[in-house]
């Protein structure tokens, strides 16, 4: 009973320490920092800090997981009754686009000695709600997206009612995924953890929290912290929450997770901001117009910095999820230190 005790006040500590707190209508400097300053980084041993490999080819390893992960949600999602149901949970999922977050998760697991079979099922889990998050942001009460990935959105294939019920579907189905997960090294304790982290992600915590401030401030005059909290909540907290339950069911320990933490922060405030300075520019690589923020009169990043501003923050993000890398093996460090390469280029588009 005791050691149960533990474990639920280290998961309310856990969740007090990863919350970001919002002061309604603060107003800060538009040079203020997006993030803290970097802590000193304290190096185990030497052989940890030595560079990373550059022969890892990047360029195979992507596709490689991304169609091992197609592979494994075509099975988690077979067509069955009702089919229309199914049907729209499999539209926007298989195949997918480039499965960022779910490889980012794959890596993280892997990246402390979790098993392949046991990466996989938190990729699918990742992937069925990241995908629960873009169907939702399509709809015509929020975003009044027609189309992802190129091809029509999902309401506009099987209407507003059915994307609903298809995202409430997936949200339990990868929640299952999770709670399902049978390894000798895998202890109910760390899958609760992961539980508790992955829906306060997309919870009021998260996604939703974001989603809503991004809706209501349309129009509006917003701070620079205001738009922090929007994009640490819409997007950075599932980057964050990917990375870190890849680490917990993967077996890390409180300062692997902890390093990891601070890794995903990192990664997913950078993906958010590349993907504002994406909107405006465009790339070689996008399927959907550019400026649909500017259209919307949205908050974004390169408002408030400007586009060189916002790329020379992005690429600090980088640099500083970089140093925590330097903690772990090398050679398994090597496909996340590449995948982040990726966030601050033109291909991360979804």
């Amino acid at each position: 009973m005791a050691s149960s005790n533990h474990f639920t006040n280290s998961i309310i500590a856990f969740k007090h320490h990863s919350m970001i707190p919002f002061v309604p209508n603060s107003h800060v400097s538009i040079s203020a920092p997006l993030r803290r300053q970097p802590k000193k980084l304290m190096i185990i041993n030497s052989q940890q800090n030595h560079p990373l490999p550059k022969l890892f080819q990047i360029d195979e390893y992507k596709p490689m997981k991304a169609k091992q992960i197609n592979k494994a949600l075509d099975e988690a999602v077979p067509l069955r009754h009702p089919a229309v149901l199914h049907e729209a949970m499999r539209y926007s999922m298989i195949p997918g686009g480039k499965y960022f977050l779910s490889i980012l998760c794959n890596a993280s697991c892997e990246l402390v000695g979790g098993s392949e079979s046991v990466a996989m099922s938190l990729a699918c889990a990742i992937e069925m709600l990241s995908v629960m998050g873009m169907i939702q942001d399509d709809l015509p009460c929020l975003d009044n997206d027609d189309f992802r990935r190129g091809k029509p959105s999902n309401h506009k294939v099987f209407g507003e009612a059915t994307t609903l019920l298809a995202c409430q579907a997936l949200f339990c189905l990868a929640i299952e995924q999770i709670a399902m997960i049978k390894a000798k090294n895998v202890s109910p304790d760390r899958i609760l953890r992961a539980i508790v982290e992955i829906t306060s992600a997309f919870g009021s915590q998260g996604l939703a929290a974001g989603q809503i401030m991004d809706m209501t401030s349309e129009g509006k005059e917003v701070s620079l912290s205001e738009l922090d909290f929007i994009h640490r909540h819409k997007a950075g907290k599932s980057v964050e929450a990917s990375i870190v339950i890849g680490v917990i069911i993967g077996g890390g320990n409180e300062e692997e997770i902890g390093r990891m933490r601070n890794f995903g922060k990192c990664v997913g405030m950078a993906y958010q901001l590349w993907n504002d300075i994406v909107d405006v520019i465009g790339s070689p690589d996008t399927r959907e117009k550019t400026g649909r923020d500017m259209l919307r009169d949205k908050a974004t990043y390169p408002k408030f910095l400007g586009i060189d501003g916002s790329k020379k923050q992005a690429k600090e993000l980088i640099a500083e999820a970089k140093q925590e890398l330097a903690y772990f093996d090398p050679t398994r460090a090597a496909p996340l230190d590449h995948l982040i390469n990726f966030i601050v280029s033109f291909d991360n588009i979804n």
